[in-house]
């Protein structure tokens, strides 16, 4: 591991990071651009969960349970 090469990033103090490299010559702090998501990626597909009709379908759920609660308890008093 100490006979790794180096990053070739600067410190904020002038001096060379000491971190092993990666491949792309950096280390991992210091990696540069990301290549972003692979292709096909599954972790980025929409659950739809936050969509206007989702919402407003919660909402008439809510609704609709607020006002049996109320029938409920009309009918226990």
């Amino acid at each position: 591991m100490h006979l790794s090469p180096r990053c070739s990033a600067q410190t904020r103090s002038g001096t060379p990071c000491r971190s092993p490299a990666m491949a792309n010559g950096r280390c991992r702090m210091h990696g540069g651009k990301s290549p972003g998501a692979p292709i096909g990626n599954d972790h980025a597909r929409k659950h739809g969960h936050y969509t206007a009709d989702a919402i407003a379908e919660r909402r008439e759920l809510a609704t609709l349970i607020r006002s049996m609660r109320g029938i409920v308890e009309e009918l226990d008093s």
